[in-house]
């Protein structure tokens, strides 16, 4: 279901028809706080950017490497926390160590990667070095090809979950036995139902943040396969998405979401409620993004937004909310 470029992917004609409609209240919310819009400025630091094509998603290790999936090439590219290029990790191919259209990735305490191998129907595990270490496979669902989009492993790096993109569920497996422990969610538009899942968050070890794309929403649940909360739902108002792709969760359990179309980064209260968007103190409004994907907040309190179609890493400081 995932196409690169594809930012109105799924769209009905009906929502189509309002997104100028969208662009403009947010175009109109980017210019002052007035209208009602609470701000977390973002002051930028630095971009890496002329190495990529159509990167997806982004992790930082505690060390403060930065690993990022560059998913067209094949590949993870690793750099400093400043953003000097350090290695690459595989290749495009289907052995060990190399890729088919990568597209989220995780890192447990420990440093070690772990990527969700797309075209190739699997999980790979790699050293924080990129050394290869072992490969899980994820199943079919009654002869439908599983299609992994991205990985959240806990800590320990005892078990992770999946994202099942095309059939619409979310798997949880045993790293030592490389089995899999359980199933959840089915197509559908209620609690524990998707509509192609994309990109997650494990926060605390505990609950699991889920972007169900086409639902327009982020949904909830723990690691015991219990509903918690939705996030948003469709619209162009504040706390409603048009297009969401990235989520990440920030130390004070603040969740951040991308959404592609809208070009905007929104910040939700751990209840679910809405925060604030992500603003630019130069400006003073609204921080505008290209086609923001994957979402990363490192404990000194730096965003990474991957911007997919212009092929680059922005990092930023996060302020206070204004």
């Amino acid at each position: 279901m995932f196409v690169w470029h594809a930012p109105l992917l799924g769209c009905s004609r009906w929502q189509r028809s309002i997104s100028f409609v969208a662009i403009c209240l947010w175009l109109i919310a980017s210019t002052s706080t007035a209208h009602g819009v609470e701000l977390t400025m973002a002051r930028h630091l630095f971009d890496i950017k002329d190495t990529f094509n159509q990167p997806s998603d982004v992790a930082v290790a505690k060390n403060g490497t930065i690993y990022v999936v560059d998913g067209v090439k094949g590949r993870v590219q690793a750099f400093s926390s400043s953003g000097s290029y350090l290695f690459t990790i595989g290749r495009p191919g289907t052995g060990p160590g190399e890729f088919a259209f990568p597209l989220g990735m995780d890192i447990d305490e420990s440093g070690r990667v772990y990527v969700a191998d797309s075209r190739n129907h699997r999980v790979q595990i790699f050293t924080a070095k990129g050394d290869f270490i072992s490969e899980i496979p994820v199943p079919d669902n009654n002869g439908n090809k599983a299609d992994p989009t991205d990985v959240a492993v806990d800590d320990s790096g005892k078990w992770f979950f999946v994202a099942d993109n095309n059939n619409h569920r979310i798997l949880k497996f045993d790293i030592g036995s490389k089995k899999l422990v359980n199933s959840y969610g089915k197509p559908g538009a209620e609690k524990w139902e998707f509509r192609y899942p994309f990109l997650m968050h494990l926060y605390h070890n505990k609950d699991l943040y889920i972007v169900d794309v086409i639902n327009t929403r982020v949904q909830v649940v723990n690691t015991d396969g219990k509903f918690v909360t939705l996030i948003g739902g469709w619209g162009v108002e504040k706390g409603q998405f048009f297009r969401p792709k990235g989520v990440t969760v920030d130390k004070n359990g603040l969740a951040y979401v991308s959404d592609s179309y809208m070009g905007v980064v929104q910040l939700f209260n751990i209840t679910g409620t809405f925060n604030s968007v992500i603003g630019d103190p130069v400006s003073g409004g609204v921080r505008k993004f290209t086609t923001p994907v994957g979402l990363f907040v490192d404990d000194s309190m730096r965003l990474y937004v991957v911007e997919m179609l212009p092929g680059r890493l922005s990092v930023f400081s996060l302020d206070k909310a204004q």
